[in-house]
């Protein structure tokens, strides 16, 4: 679309774009921006399109172009032996010949206005017929009137000014009204560890980020430089946000072959849930994510469920150890179970957490990022926006951008990140669905990584949290475990809170136990030999008895924990002896011999 344009379009918000576009005449042109869902009547069809707006000649003959995604968006078929041009929505059809569109003349009609004629003809009409008192209210020709059609006129304009009230129990949806408070203007700072520290990047206390608090003043000045020349790859409020760019990742909602679509109905949500909802359907419809909808075939409805804290142990009213999970907050969840199970899987695979630790372990500086909302940044297709449809008591909304709940979420994600970092991954950073890990076996080094990464968000308008990114730290937790130049450790806290719980009384306290110890498997020899006792009494049909065994399964383990060694990646580079000791038995000989294979190939395959 010509810049021409914009004054005739009215209200329309251009966003600034990086795109650029080859002309015909291969020259480069830079768009001016671009406008979003803009509705464009093709015929008795009307469709959402984005449209570019480029700072050239306006042609009047074709002001606007509507190219291959407008194409898709309206399901065209071209049609070259019968020169015909289709365009589908639904069942409907519309059909353009374009044999017999090039037999219209090019020349443009003149139009002309007589305005004496339309003088003659209003005179006429008045002398023939005399204008009621409404349509002189409403045509605004009140030269010459009596008393009478005054007060007619007047009657006229008291039934123009009323209008039926609607009782709140008719209305279908409640009011959705803005909320100041949801307006923060400076981030809130917390209470950070010793090893780490604010720092602003802007003056008066403005955009903070979190370093390490052992560099030097030299480092630190290098280090804020760079973030400086790179903040516009950091968020501090979902406005920064962008989405990103669609020719890496679109997530997709494809479905099985014999699906039937489902709209479910709203379920009611108590004070405290209802403001939650609230609020964040005004987040989100503040930040362009959501729009309201109301055709679509998939409506889910939303839950809000407790958004609860890590595992502590408290004392109840009889002096008992009782661990529990604090509910710190409320999150606003959509269940999108009946779409997950008409969806067709996307089987992606998810890098193995050992393999990621031992790559990061032994470094001397890290960068541990995290993308802000990261599920929110990757568009919906937009054939599938109306598949992500839910209902609350505001209304029905669909998403633009990706929200959490489906089932092939994780695999887009991490697919759009490894298109993102595929150069860089395993040489400067590790990347595990919205965690990312910088690394450098010096300053200088993760300083230049660092730089790379921060380039590529930029590039790519992926947005960090910059309240879960710590910068040019020597130790950090990742995916529940310590990484330093030491190796891999447990995380203390979760460990801390392992020792202080009480034996299980019941199944469901000996399935919790062995989950949070199991985490930590790795560091403990013989795991599932000393837990066996306690994994007999998951067995079916197994009657609950924790006696001495089970109690002493338990103490060791709580035991092995709380020194638990440090991990240390092995070098793939050297290579591996296996001693054995001298067995006469035959059949001891051969288990060693199957083991030395086994061994072997595990060696071989881990080079791979």
């Amino acid at each position: 679309m010509p810049l021409s344009m914009l004054d005739r379009v009215g209200q329309a918000v251009v966003k600034p774009t990086r795109m650029t576009l080859q002309l015909v005449d291969r020259s480069i042109n830079y768009p001016y921006g671009v406008i979003e869902n803009m509705l464009v009547k093709v015929d008795k069809f009307i469709f959402l399109a984005d449209l570019v707006v480029m700072n050239m000649k306006e042609d009047s003959a074709i002001p606007i172009i509507l190219g291959r995604p407008f194409m898709k968006t309206a399901r065209a078929i071209i049609d070259v032996e019968n020169g015909e041009f289709q365009l589908r929505v639904h069942d409907e059809v519309i059909t353009f010949n374009v044999f017999e569109t090039m037999t219209h003349p090019n020349d443009k009609g003149a139009c002309f206005r007589m305005d004496v004629l339309d003088e003659v003809v209003l005179k006429a009409t008045q002398q023939l017929k005399k204008s009621s008192s409404l349509e002189c209210v409403l045509t605004d020709t009140m030269d010459e009137l009596d008393e009478e059609d005054v007060i007619e006129m007047s009657e006229c304009l008291k039934h123009l000014n009323t209008f039926k009230e609607i009782s709140p129990s008719d209305a279908n949806h409640e009011e959705l009204k803005g909320d100041s408070t949801l307006v923060s203007t400076k981030p809130e700072l917390k209470i950070l560890p010793i090893h780490l520290k604010y720092v602003f990047l802007e003056p008066n206390g403005e955009k903070p980020i979190i370093i390490s608090n052992s560099l030097s003043q030299l480092e630190e000045e290098k280090l804020i430089k760079v973030l400086q020349v790179h903040k516009e790859a950091i968020g501090w409020s979902i406005s920064d946000l962008k989405c990103i760019s669609q020719s890496y990742c679109m997530h997709k909602i494809n479905m099985e072959s014999d699906y039937k679509p489902i709209a479910q109905p709203q379920r009611r949500l108590n004070p405290i849930m209802k403001e939650e909802v609230r609020k964040e359907v005004l987040k989100l419809l503040e930040a362009g994510m959501i729009y309201p909808i109301s055709n679509s075939e998939w409506v889910s409805p939303v839950q809000v469920v407790p958004k609860k804290g890590g595992m502590t142990v408290i004392t109840n009213e009889k002096n008992e150890l009782i661990p529990t999970r604090t509910v710190t907050s409320w999150r606003m969840c959509i269940d999108y179970r009946k779409l997950n199970q008409a969806t067709r899987k996307d089987h992606f695979p998810l890098p193995f957490k050992d393999q990621m630790l031992e790559r990061l372990a032994g470094q001397a500086y890290y960068y541990f990022l995290d993308g802000y909302s990261g599920y929110n940044q990757i568009a919906v297709n937009p054939e599938d926006q109306e598949k992500t449809s839910f209902t609350c008591p505001f209304g029905v909304f669909a998403y633009r951008r990706m929200p959490f709940g489906l089932c092939n979420a994780p695999a887009t994600f991490q697919r759009c990140m490894l298109a993102i970092f595929a150069h860089l991954v395993e040489k400067c950073i590790e990347v595990f669905m919205d965690d990312f890990s910088v690394f450098g076996s010096s300053y200088d080094v993760c300083l230049e990584n660092l730089e790379l990464v921060l380039k590529r968000c930029i590039d790519t308008n992926l947005v960090l949290n910059w309240e879960k990114c710590h910068f040019m730290v020597q130790e950090g937790i990742v995916l529940g475990h310590k990484i330093s130049a030491r190796g891999i450790e447990v995380d203390k806290a979760k460990v801390d809170v392992i020792e202080k719980l009480p034996p299980p009384m019941n199944v469901k306290g000996v399935r919790s136990f062995l989950g949070h110890a199991g985490f930590y498997r790795r560091f403990i020899k013989d795991f599932y030999k000393i837990a066996k006792p306690l994994c007999t009494l998951l067995n079916k049909d197994q009657p609950f008895l924790f006696d001495e065994e089970c109690m002493k399964a338990f103490l060791t383990l709580k035991n092995k924990l709380t020194t638990a060694p440090v991990i240390v990646a092995p070098d793939w580079s050297d290579d591996f002896e296996l001693c054995v000791m001298p067995v006469t038995m035959l059949l001891e000989l051969s288990w060693v011999s199957g083991g030395i294979r086994c061994f072997t190939l595990f060696i071989m395959l881990g080079k791979c």
